[in-house]
Order: C-alpha cells, then structure tokens, then sequence
C-alpha cells in the first residue's frame, strides 16, 4: 500500500483536538473530507486511532503511544519545506570543514576560531590541510570553504575575491642578502627552497629570472610554508612567499623580511564554496565571517578595470 505522508498532518490533527470537526477546521477542510483522511489512517495502521465514548471521541492506547512521535515528525516536516527563519548563532550546532593554504591557517585560523566561538559557541571548525592534488571535495560537500589562488573552474563552485598578496623574500638574520640592497642579480645567485605541495622546484620565478637574463639554484622543496620558514631559519636558503600571509610565522622565528627585486603580479585570495550553500544562513554567516578575519590582512580586492594577474609561486 502506497503511503500518503499528508495523512501524518491529519493524524495530528486529529490526535491534538480529539474530534474530527476539530481537526477539519484546524487544517482548514471539511468535516467530511477529514472524516475520509481518518478512514484512511484506520486502514493504514490497522487501529481505529479515536473511538466514540457518548459525545466524545477518545484515542486508543497506540495513538496515545504514538501522538508524540507524530506530532515531532510533523513539526520537522514543516521546518525542513517551510521557508529559512533567522539564524540563531547561540543555539547553532553545526561542524564546517575548512581547507585553507597552510600560510592562511597559521597566520589566521587562531583569529577565525575565535570570531566563530565568540558568535556560536556550539559551532565546531575542522581546518583541514590541502590535498597534493586537485580533488572535488567542496562538489561531493567534504569541504565548506576552501581558499584558492585562482577563481574556480567549475560553474557550480563560487567564489569572492577577499584580497590580494605582495611576494617578499625570508631570510635567517645575518644572511648575506641583509648585507647590501637586494638585486635581481645577487637574488638570483643565492640559494632557494621552493614551497609545493607537489614537490615543485620550479615556478614563476624563474620565468621572471630568466626573462632578465638570470638563473636562479634551487637547492629543495617545502611541502608547507611552515615547513619552508623553519629550513630558512636554519639555514642560508632563500624563500619567496606572499608578505602578509606569512608574516605572523616569520616574525615568531624572528626572520629578516626582504623586498623582492622582480616585478611580479601580487597574488589574490579567493574563498571558495558550493552552489548548494549559497542560501544557507549559518554557511553564510561563516563566510562573513571568513571574509572579516582575512580582510583585515590583505590589500582589498581592485576597483573595476584593475587588472588583477596571475598568482604567486606559493600556490602551485
């Protein structure tokens, strides 16, 4: 038998008012036509649900057994297809998974999971590392909001321009770069270390080298900025990496920040996010709030008609 979940509604009625004319005029129908439902309900569940006792009608043992489990199923119906009501962050419960570039968990992750706790104390934040790979995780809804330096390929993944980033050079203190002005010539003959979650030790840096004629020696690969900042310290290699995304980490190692002696394009920051969350209250919330704790570090988005390049070689 085919079931007829509107039947649930007129079962509550009928179990909240205790009489069929009751019900009919709850949910705005005829006495008979409710009548009908009760027939229905009678069929469906095998017991007669309300019995005549003189002028009333009294419910049996199962609809008292049950009137409780009808009457919440019917109120989550009514909150899943009726339209969103306003957001209350204090009774909020939800777990958001952000996937941010290592340099943006560091520098403000401390900063995001503040703002969010102060706000929605029952929200929880997983902030998960970036794949060494393209995967669809923000498409199959494991991720929530991610970061990217490029827009999004794909339609139905949108995306807002929060900022953009100057590339600068992180040196330990006392390196021979911080003895005189730093130029492309004596850039290029230091020794590098790249950062690539791939393992890249080439980027666009040394198109730029090489469009004036330099070669740079890259010595190794970070697999994280973090990882990157540490051998820096330790060592006498050089890492180009956006300014204000890892400033924070940088100074706490008490590194020597340097201008970098090429023209290149500074690198934007994109959050990024699913379609399926674009009339979400509480998504929105959070991306409002993203939006706020990383605004506060870069430089905002271009006026239209700024031609906003291509990004930096942190984000391969």
């Amino acid at each position: 038998m085919q079931l007829d979940l509107n039947l649930l509604t007129a079962l509550d009625a009928l179990l909240e008012e205790g009489s069929v004319a009751g019900a009919a005029a709850r949910l705005h129908v005829t006495p008979p036509a409710m009548s009908r439902s009760l027939g229905r309900i009678r069929k469906a569940t095998g017991d007669q649900i309300l019995v005549r006792t003189g002028r009333h009608m009294t419910p049996t043992t199962r609809a008292l057994a049950m009137r409780t489990q009808v009457h919440a199923l019917v109120q989550e119906a009514h909150h899943l297809l009726s339209a969103q009501t306003e957001l209350d962050l204090a009774t909020l419960e939800r777990v958001f998974t952000v996937r941010w570039h290592d340099a943006l968990t560091t520098t403000c992750g401390a900063a995001l999971i503040a703002a969010v706790h102060r706000q929605a104390p029952g929200v929880q934040l997983r902030l998960t590392a970036e794949p060494g790979d393209d995967t669809p995780e923000l498409r199959r809804g494991e991720v929530d909001l991610a970061s990217s330096a490029d827009p999004p390929p794909l339609p139905d993944v949108h995306h807002r321009l929060i900022g953009r980033d100057r590339l600068a050079l992180a040196v330990r203190p006392g390196h021979p770069l911080t003895e005189q002005p730093v130029t492309a010539e004596r850039y290029a003959a230091a020794e590098h270390l790249t950062v690539s979650r791939r393992g890249h030790l080439r980027d666009r840096i040394d198109d730029a080298l090489a469009a004036l004629g330099h070669e740079r020696r890259v010595i190794a690969s970070a697999p994280t900025t973090a990882t990157a900042l540490q051998l820096a310290h330790d060592t006498d290699l050089v890492v180009t990496l956006p300014d204000a995304a890892t400033r924070s980490t940088r100074d706490q190692l008490g590194l020597t920040t340097l201008p970098l002696p090429l023209e290149l394009p500074e690198v934007p920051l994109y959050l990024l996010w699913h379609q399926r969350h674009d009339n979400d209250p509480a998504h929105t919330w959070l991306r409002e709030t993203a939006t706020r704790t990383l605004q506060a570090l870069f430089i905002p988005p271009p006026t239209p008609g700024d031609r906003l390049r291509r990004p930096g070689p942190e984000e391969d």
